[in-house]
């Protein structure tokens, strides 16, 4: 059997809008597409047959075996429209027509390791210590700030944007963003900020040139805080901003009058979120607003770390995430009167199709400066995020509390004043 003919297999028969292409000789699909998947050596064929799944096509593709022509995002939606009504009996006879061809079952015999890319972890029990929780972090944003200049653009901002029309540009979207926060956080000259998980210091540096705010950040990413701080100089902001190279947990002020989260509730641990949001109401003067802004599964039923999957094994090792509802709960329950709400799953859609173009703009630089594995990872994973996105199989969460003072006073205005 040909891996044209198991591509057929797998798709129904269905006439994708995809050419594929096998190192067998093989094709199927529309010829001259404007995408094409092709499988490059036997290497591919072991990993998808010992790693079924999505993980065994990523370790594929990370490690060069094989090639997608095109865009990527739109590779991967016309592809998983065709796998969506694929049963697992459809699988399973798939994957016994491979073992049954003497060529293919000799390919998937080929004993191949992961790609160097991947982490490999022990002791699930041990996760979200402070050390482990500094190397997952280090693995994701210590790769190259100049690899992260390229993609996110001169905001250099790893957070969902917020587009106030949908042909912004990628930089006005993350300055309505970094506003939009500053907004619902209420700040003004004079206060004082503490941004969690601050990256390369844009909440920080914004709350500071635009409201007069003296704000801290704090990153346990070193490139970070080296980035960031050069930047915060350069801009003539140090009497005002700060970003330390620490764990959030080491923080010793206290008695701030907002806190901004955007980006670190991801990488907390589900059981470590009602310590979390306990953690940051002790850090806020009474009225004292936080505003959590991270990425949720679209419920509370799911589990919420997948330590198998692509993600948690190249992207963000012990990344968790929740429900909404369990982080409003939480976020309720360690004492914060919740104000506000809402849903930006669009706008990170939108985020990620600028990121993706632009590593697209810069990939050869990109491979040059950090490797075609880690390149491969970026241009899979976010591509693969934005569908998620727009298929709702993930979303992003802004929610906004108060530590109400003993008068019970919210401060808060009487509608909300921010709006999109």
């Amino acid at each position: 059997m040909t891996l044209a003919k198991v591509f057929e297999k797998v798709t129904n028969g269905e006439a994708v809008p995809v050419e594929f292409a096998a190192y067998d000789g093989s094709r199927a699909g529309i010829p001259n597409a404007d995408v094409r998947v092709e499988i490059r050596s036997p290497y591919a064929v072991s990993y998808l047959v010992r790693s079924p799944g999505l993980l065994g096509l990523a370790r594929a593709y990370v490690a060069g075996h094989i090639e997608v022509h095109g865009d990527m995002h739109t590779t991967l939606s016309r592809l998983s429209h065709a796998l969506r009504g694929l049963s697992v009996a459809d699988r399973l006879k798939v994957f016994a027509s491979v073992i049954d061809d003497p060529l293919l079952r000799a390919a998937a015999a080929t004993r191949v390791d992961p790609p160097s890319a991947e982490v490999r972890r022990t002791g699930w029990l041990r996760r979200h210590t402070k050390k482990r929780d500094a190397q997952a972090i280090s693995h994701h944003y210590d790769v190259s700030n100049t690899f992260y200049e390229w993609v996110l653009g001169p905001s250099m901002a790893y957070t969902c944007a917020l587009y106030p029309t949908k042909d912004a540009t990628l930089e006005e979207a993350q300055f309505a963003k970094f506003d939009l926060v500053a907004r619902k956080l209420g700040l003004r000259p004079g206060m004082r900020l503490l941004d969690v998980g601050c990256g390369w210091g844009g909440m920080v540096m914004h709350a500071a040139r635009e409201y007069g705010v003296k704000a801290l950040g704090v990153t346990l990413s070193k490139q970070q805080a080296e980035w960031a701080q050069k930047s915060i100089a350069e801009q003539g902001l140090g009497a005002l901003a700060e970003v330390r190279h620490m764990d959030y947990r080491d923080v010793p002020e206290a008695g701030f009058d907002a806190v901004s989260s955007i980006g670190l509730t991801e990488h907390i641990g589900q059981a470590n979120v009602p310590d979390y949001f306990r953690f940051l109401h002790r850090k806020l003067r009474p009225g004292g607003r936080l505003l959590n802004h991270c990425i949720t599964r679209p419920d509370n039923t799911q589990a919420s770390i997948r330590p198998d999957g692509f993600i948690n094994r190249y992207v963000f090792p012990d990344g968790e995430l929740e429900g909404p509802g369990f982080l409003l709960t939480q976020m309720n329950d360690q004492g914060f009167e919740i104000r506000h709400e809402e849903n930006l799953r669009e706008h990170y859609a939108m985020t990620l199709r600028d990121w993706c173009r632009n590593l697209d703009e810069h990939w050869d630089e990109a491979v040059a400066e950090v490797g075609s594995e880690t390149a491969r990872v970026w241009r899979l994973y976010m591509a693969g995020c934005r569908l998620g996105f727009e298929q709702n199989m993930v979303q992003l969460h802004q929610i906004l509390g108060v530590k109400l003072p003993a008068s019970k006073e919210s401060d808060m205005p009487l509608r909300a004043a921010w709006g999109i």
